[in-house]
């Protein structure tokens, strides 16, 4: 019997960068695997959402909210997952927030 090798390709130097100053807009949507970098930065009042695609962006599921500015990373263990972050409708209220995805 012979033993097959499985490859992932990791997709480095994928990045989503975006000032957002609008209800109901996103980043670009990024596929992300493995680590990978989430910046939060500017002067804006409201909260911004992570968001997850396991469909190629069809079905977005929350990940994670902040209403700060934040520093952080994230994994994500499987392949092929699509990452955007924004204001949700409902969840701005003024400023910018620059918000970046990347790894």
């Amino acid at each position: 019997m012979s033993e097959k090798k499985f490859h992932l390709t990791r997709h480095l130097g994928q990045s989503s960068t975006a000032s957002i100053a609008a209800q109901n807009t996103f980043t670009t949507g990024v596929k992300l695997y493995g680590p990978f970098n989430f910046s939060l930065s500017g002067t804006f009042v409201g909260t911004i959402t992570i968001q997850r695609s396991f469909d190629n962006g069809t079905t977005w599921l929350d990940v994670a909210t902040y209403s700060s500015p934040i520093e952080t990373a994230g994994d994500e263990p499987e392949s092929g997952v699509l990452y955007q972050a924004g204001f949700k409708t409902g969840q701005y209220t003024s400023g910018t927030a620059v918000v970046r995805l990347s790894q």
